[in-house]
């Protein structure tokens, strides 16, 4: 599991499966804590189309994957740890950003 708290606390929460090629993704609001789950309503809805699916994926997605300025990595044990650089500093939030702004010219 990857956490990135940044500049937005409310982050995207989305869920891709890659199901042996038949891909299935979901948005919601969950974040899938216990104490989210256990005492209020949370909801996930699938993404159905393709569009939008590749979109999260190859922008969105790819973005938080890459960030190494942000992000915590969770293992098996349950610590959490910086990601290893593999090339420059990435911050996904700031990124995504310019790339709207850049699209929509705001």
């Amino acid at each position: 599991m990857r956490s990135i708290v940044g500049r937005f606390l409310e982050h995207s929460r989305i869920y891709w499966f890659a199901n042996d090629g038949q891909e299935e993704m979901y948005i919601g609001s969950a974040d899938l804590m216990e104490r989210n789950l256990d005492r209020r309503v949370e909801t996930l809805v699938p993404v159905l189309d393709p569009e939008i699916l590749a979109h999260l994926r190859d922008v969105v997605l790819h973005a938080y994957l890459r960030d190494t300025e942000r992000a915590m990595l969770l293992d098996s044990t349950g610590r959490y740890a910086r990601p290893e650089r593999e090339s420059d500093p990435f911050n996904a939030q700031q990124f995504l950003l310019q790339h709207y702004t850049e699209k929509t010219g705001d």
